[in-house]
C-alpha cells in the first residue's frame, strides 16, 4: 500500500474492543428471539480476529452491533473508544462514519455510481473536502489494483472487482477497526484467497484490528484471535 492511502495507525483506544455480558433479544410478535447473549469479549489493538460459528450461532448479530448497525438489549460494549451501551442516533452515524469500516458479503455498492464515486461516498457523507476524498479514493483503488476501473459502474466488474472496491470504501475514512462479514461469501477461491490476503495486510502491516466473520479456514493462518459462537454465546 502506498503511504498516501492510509495514515499511521490510530491510538490503541480507537482500535480496541470490550464487550460485557453483551445481548441481543429480538421480538418477533410475542416471542422473544435471543440473537446473542452474555458475550465477554476483550479486543487489544491490532488484532485479527476470526468469529467461527454456523449458520444461527450469532456471528452476523454480534458484528452488526460492533459495527453501530444494531442497539443492544443489555450489557456493555466499547467499540474504538466509543460507548455503545445506549448511544443516540447522531452519535451511531458518527461511529459509522469515522469509527470503522465494514465489508459485507453482498458487496453493496450502489449501482448508479461508478467504482470511484462508491468509493468516495463514505468520505464525503463524513464531509470531506471533495478533490481530497478523489485523491484519497484513487490512490486506494489503484493499491487495489483497479485503476483501470474507476469510471466503471459495479455491473461492470468481476465479484472480486467489487469486494475489492468495498474494501477501498471500508478504508476510506481511515478506520481504526475494519468488520467484514463472511467476505468470501459470494468469491471463488482465487479472489477469495486475495480478499483475505488483504485483510491480513491491513492487520499486519498497518496495525488496524480487523474482526471477520466467516464459514472458511482461509483466513485461519492469519488470525491472531478465534472466537466461537454456538446457539448466541461463546463456545467454551
Amino acid at each position: 500500500m502506498q503511504t498516501t492511502t492510509t495514515s499511521a495507525a490510530p491510538p490503541d483506544s480507537e482500535r480496541s474492543i470490550q464487550a460485557r455480558d453483551l445481548t441481543r433479544i429480538y421480538r418477533v410478535g410475542s416471542v422473544s428471539v435471543t440473537g446473542i447473549e452474555g458475550v465477554n469479549l476483550s479486543v487489544p489493538a491490532g488484532q485479527m480476529v476470526v468469529l467461527k460459528g454456523e449458520s444461527g450461532s450469532g456471528k452476523s448479530t454480534l458484528l452488526s452491533l460492533l459495527a453501530g448497525l444494531d442497539r443492544l438489549t443489555h450489557g456493555a460494549l466499547t467499540v474504538a473508544g466509543r460507548d455503545l451501551s445506549a448511544p443516540s442516533d447522531t452519535e451511531l452515524t458518527t461511529f459509522r462514519r469515522h469509527a470503522v469500516g465494514m465489508v459485507f458479503q453482498a458487496f453493496n455498492l450502489l449501482p448508479t455510481l461508478t467504482v470511484l464515486e462508491n468509493a468516495c461516498l463514505p468520505a464525503l457523507l463524513a464531509g470531506a473536502n471533495p478533490d481530497t476524498a478523489h485523491t484519497k479514493a484513487s490512490d486506494l483503488l489503484s493499491w487495489l489494483g483497479l485503476n483501470d476501473r474507476l469510471d466503471h459502474r459495479p455491473s461492470q466488474l468481476s465479484g472480486g472487482e467489487m469486494q475489492r472496491t468495498a474494501i477501498a470504501r471500508a478504508l476510506i475514512n481511515d478506520p481504526g477497526i475494519i468488520l467484514a462479514d463472511e467476505p468470501t461469501g459470494n468469491l471463488d477461491s482465487h479472489n477469495a484467497r486475495k480478499v483475505i490476503a488483504l485483510l491480513a495486510d491491513l492487520n499486519r502491516e498497518f496495525d488496524r484490528t480487523v474482526v471477520v466473520a466467516t464459514h472458511s479456514d482461509l483466513v485461519d493462518p492469519f488470525a491472531t484471535m478465534v472466537l466461537a459462537l454456538q446457539d448466541g454465546r461463546v463456545a467454551s
